[in-house]
């Protein structure tokens, strides 16, 4: 019965392989039969019936007389090594050990007689490593092979990927979730978006606050607002008083340059302001120009205003039409038509007219900005001043050495509190406001009595002079309004030098619409009846004009001139 170890078994034919032995590790070895070998081999054969034949265990490698004992499959017994037969020479090297031993069974004897032994042929042997040894059982007796741990090869199944397995979650994610992803990336870069939009205009809204170039909201036409950050601001301040040296009376005018937030303003002051002269006693704008003067006009604006003013520019009109011609006329909105002074006629055309950017001459600026109308209050030629005013500083030059240029060349003797040059200079920066659209004009708003309002404190004053308004104490003189009832213009202007000499207050009530015969002194409290006897007496009007009656909350006493009053 053949199996597995037999030599002749499928895939390995008696006439290719035979079985030799084992290595250490329990596998079989083969050896190939020459092709001239016609003795079979049978491991399995019973001792003596193949004298040739070796028995389990042979050990082709042996020499002679160490052949262990062969082992029968068949009986279970050894049987007697080679010995019995003789020494085997496999190598065939001559030496006759005697027995059947002494045959080539390799057939070398023929091809290396006469020589030592050979070297083995590599391709005499082959292993076959599919071929398994016996099994424990068919050999009890056979010894443990040894295994050692290089004779294993472990193969392990290589894990996924981790980067592949995430491509492939990703590449299997539905449509619905890839949008849902896009939408929330989409939303929080509209967030990012509108978070830096946001900063953004907070920046330029906070940079236009602090440069008094938002509406509403700048340094200059804010009616609240912080008077310490006002006050902080640096300013340039200089008061320019215009007088009409033909038809009498002045104009003033405080020209503002605030280095801090580069606005400049032009604040016009009527000529009703209260002042406080030197003397302690209450006196009005238009006086203290003509009385006190410059120096004695600026402390007195100080104080009431808050303010600190560099100078004084005094500019009669001559001053002025020249100016005008020297930076090459105006250009002026006009709100009114002004009769040429000179004209002999009437009928004549104006030598102003009304209407949008008017160009207007030396002449023509001079006689626009002292222009008032029978019966307007002073505040509107104030205001035709200021637009004069403006329309002269956006012609000057920019440059400090020709505006300086401009001055000098007016020959105009100047006050000692302001250089030629600093004034040049001033002129030059606010030209460069006005051409820029960063200068405007204010006026500032005075009661009836001569006083500030609280909304010229907490505007003009505090915000664009950065002062504090401090009107003088109303128990210091009586307040008198005066209406012109007599016809005649001038009698106000009268009246009002004859009660300021006299210590009143002068607050001017306008112009009657008719005429009225007899002259009235009214009073409300009773304690002003003795003033406003006084006030009687001043004017040099009759003691039965003087009556209790509804006056004007601002004046302690109201007179309304009749054609009785006499200057």
């Amino acid at each position: 019965m053949n199996d597995r170890y037999d030599a002749g078994a499928a895939g390995y034919g008696a006439d290719q392989y035979e079985l030799v032995g084992y290595d250490e590790y329990g596998q079989p070895v083969y050896r190939q039969v020459p092709a001239q070998q016609t003795q079979t081999y049978d491991p399995y054969a019973q001792p003596g019936q193949q004298g040739q034949q070796q028995g389990y265990g042979y050990d082709p490698y042996a020499t002679a007389g160490q052949q262990p004992p062969s082992y029968d499959y068949g009986t279970g017994h050894q049987q007697p090594g080679p010995s019995s037969y003789g020494s085997y020479d496999p190598y065939a090297t001559g030496t006759h050990q005697g027995g059947p031993a002494s045959q080539d069974p390799y057939g070398q004897n023929a091809a290396g007689a006469g020589t030592d032994r050979q070297p083995r042929l590599a391709e005499q042997t082959a292993h076959i490593p599919q071929q398994a040894g016996p099994a424990d059982e068919e050999a009890p007796g056979r010894p443990e092979p040894e295994y050692h741990t290089e004779q294993f090869a472990f193969v392990e199944e290589p894990d996924a990927n981790s980067e592949d397995v995430i491509d492939w979650l990703k590449f299997t994610e539905n449509r619905t979730e890839r949008r849902e992803e896009a939408k929330r990336r989409a939303r929080s870069r509209i967030v990012a978006l509108v978070v830096v939009l946001a900063l953004a205009a907070a920046c330029g809204v906070g940079y236009l606050g602090y440069a008094g170039k938002l509406p509403g909201l700048s340094s200059d036409d804010s009616t609240t607002g912080s008077a310490t950050a006002a006050g902080a601001q640096k300013r340039d301040v200089i008061v320019v008083h215009l007088h009409d040296t033909k038809g009498g009376g002045t104009s003033t005018a405080l020209l503002v340059d605030n280095t801090t937030t580069k606005r400049g303003t032009s604040v016009l002051v009527p000529n009703s302001l209260a002042l406080t002269s030197d003397d302690g006693t209450t006196t009005t704008l238009a006086k203290s120009v003509e009385d006190d003067g410059s120096d004695g006009t600026r402390t007195a604006l100080d104080s009431a205003l808050g303010t600190d003013i560099q100078g004084t520019w005094r500019l009669d009109t001559p001053y002025l039409q020249n100016l005008v011609d020297l930076v090459g006329n105006v250009d002026v909105d006009t709100d009114t038509d002004v009769p040429d002074p000179a004209a002999k006629k009437k009928g004549t055309a104006p030598l102003v007219n009304k209407g949008k950017d008017q160009t207007l001459s030396g002449k023509m600026a001079v006689a626009y900005a002292t222009y008032r109308a029978p019966g307007e209050a002073q505040n509107a030629q104030l205001e035709r001043f200021g637009q004069v005013m403006q329309g002269v500083l956006r012609k000057v030059s920019s440059d400090p050495g020709a505006a300086t240029t401009t001055i000098q060349t007016l020959a105009q003797i100047l006050d000692p509190s302001l250089t030629d040059k600093d004034l040049g200079s001033f002129l030059a920066g606010l030209s460069d406001l006005a051409k820029g659209g960063d200068f405007r004009t204010d006026l500032l708003p005075v009661q009836a009595d001569g006083t500030l309002s609280a909304q010229a404190s907490a505007g003009v004053v505090r915000n664009v002079l950065g002062g504090t308004a401090k009107s003088p104490d109303k128990d210091a003189a009586v307040s008198v309004s005066v209406q012109n009832a007599t016809g005649v213009k001038d009698n106000t202007e009268k009246a009002r030098v004859v009660l300021l000499n006299g210590g009143f207050t002068f607050l001017e009530g306008g112009t009657a619409g008719a005429a009225q015969a007899a002259s009235e002194v009214v009073y409300a409290d009773a304690g002003d009846k003795a003033n406003a006897a006084e006030v009687a007496k001043t004017l040099g009007l009759p003691a039965g004009s003087v009556g209790k009656g509804k006056i004007s909350a601002n004046a302690d006493v109201a007179v309304v001139l009749g054609q009785d009053y006499k200057p």
